[in-house]
């Protein structure tokens, strides 16, 4: 994979990790660890946190 096409925020593994341990899928890339060209054109979605900053499912 090109270095330009790995996602800069989970260095293309897909998964991103809080400070306990707990995973989530990457909010960038959706899990791929890779960008392609449309990811620029994707609709931004909010997300609500808890007071430790975990997402709220």
């Amino acid at each position: 994979m090109k270095d330009d096409m790995v996602c800069k925020v989970c260095q293309g593994v897909g998964l991103l990790r809080d400070d306990e341990g707990w995973q989530y899928e990457c909010s960038v890339c959706h899990g791929f660890g890779k960008l392609d060209g449309s990811d620029g054109k994707r609709e931004t979605k909010i997300m609500s946190v808890d007071e430790n900053n975990r997402l709220l499912d």
